[in-house]
This record gives structure tokens, C-alpha cells and sequence, in this order.
């Protein structure tokens, strides 16, 4: 691919996932009342997780993912934020799964009841380890050039992996949204509807620009 259809496609998954992140806060600042991981509202409570979770495993993941064209700097440089970035979306990840367990509990609702939480806490611990193998194997203490040879793409493809099963996670996560919520016609579902779509598109531009 030459230089100006990687740079149209990585300019794409920006304005896509900048505009999944605006539409997001619309429906959780507008249409469900805020964020707030201390309220004695166990909603906003709860509007905590969906948010951290996007901007940390998608928005900043899919980042961290394309800075070797997004970033003009020595290859060390680049991948050491790639590092940074992965780990702040651990992070927040973190969080975001301590907000969810904490609106259950004080709501007495029961944990890892449906599919998006399953897929969730598979694809957070995916993360994790996936994260933890590259910086032994890239950073510190790092192996040997042959062996990083050999085994990156092997971590390209299952980054790819991993980001795809987050994408899937958000999108069951909007549909139970929706549906527990018993959303119609209205405007929050058509929100609901969009920020699932340019999630999607956001993913296949990430995707596109590092396979190709």
C-alpha cells in the first residue's frame, strides 16, 4: 500500500474513533446523567465501565497499535509508547471492571452472567498476558533478534485478535444496553446505534492500516 492510501486509512480510523468517543459521551453525559465512580446513584456508577473500557481496550489500544506510522520517532521510541499506551489501557481497563463489579454488588445484581461479561474478562486477561509477553520479549529483559524475529508476527496477530474479540465485547455490551434499558425508536437508541457503527468502523480502519 503506498504512503497515501496507509495515511487516508489511518487518518479514517482517527476521525472514526474521535467521533465513537464524542458520540459515546453524548449518550452517557446526555442521556444517562454522567460518570461518577463515587455517586450514591448506582447508574452513573455503572457508566463508568463503558466508557473506560472504549477509550482504554479500543480507542487507546487501536492507538497504540497503529503509532509505528503515527509517531515520527526511532523505532526504540515507538515502541516504548507503544508500551506506555498499552498499559494506560490496561489501566483504565482495570478500573472500568472495578466500576461494573461495584454497580452488581451495591445493586444486587449477580457478576458474569452474560456473554459481554464473559468475553470481557476473556479478553482482558488476552490483554494482559499479551502485553506482559511483549515487554519480556521486546523490552526487558528482551530475547534474542532471531527469536523477536520469529515470534512477531505471532504478536502482531494476536494484538489483531485481541482488539477484534474488544471490539465484539463493546458491541454486545451496547446491544444488552439497549435492550435492558428497553430503548424503541427514541433518540438515545439511534445514539446507541451510531456509536456501535463507528466503533465498527474505527476497528476496521485500525486493522486495515497495520494488516496492509
Amino acid at each position: 500500500m503506498d504512503s497515501s492510501a496507509s495515511r487516508a486509512s489511518v487518518l479514517a480510523a482517527q476521525v472514526f474513533g474521535v467521533t465513537a468517543v464524542v458520540l459515546m459521551l453524548v449518550w452517557l453525559l446526555h442521556f444517562r446523567g454522567g460518570l461518577n465512580l463515587n455517586s450514591q446513584n448506582k447508574n452513573l456508577i455503572f457508566n463508568v465501565h463503558p466508557f473506560l473500557m472504549f477509550v482504554g481496550f479500543i480507542f487507546i489500544g487501536g492507538q497504540a497499535m497503529m503509532v509505528y506510522m503515527t509517531v515520527r520517532a526511532e523505532r526504540k521510541v515507538q515502541k516504548f509508547i507503544h508500551m506506555i499506551l498499552h498499559l494506560i489501557a490496561i489501566t483504565l481497563g482495570i478500573i472500568g471492571i472495578y466500576a461494573v463489579f461495584k454497580f452488581h454488588n451495591e445493586s444486587g445484581i449477580s457478576n458474569m452472567y452474560s456473554l459481554h461479561s464473559w468475553l470481557g474478562i476473556i479478553t482482558f486477561c488476552l490483554y494482559g498476558l499479551q502485553w506482559l509477553f511483549g515487554f519480556l520479549l521486546f523490552w526487558f529483559p528482551g530475547a534474542a533478534e532471531h527469536r523477536r524475529k520469529n515470534v512477531h508476527p505471532l504478536h502482531r496477530m494476536a494484538g489483531v485478535f485481541i482488539f477484534l474479540m474488544a471490539i465484539c465485547t463493546a458491541e454486545t455490551g451496547l446491544i444488552e444496553r439497549f435492550f435492558f434499558s428497553s430503548l424503541k425508536h427514541q433518540p438515545e437508541a439511534r445514539l446507541i446505534n451510531f456509536t456501535g457503527l463507528f466503533i465498527i468502523l474505527y476497528g476496521f480502519s485500525v486493522c486495515f492500516s497495520i494488516i496492509r
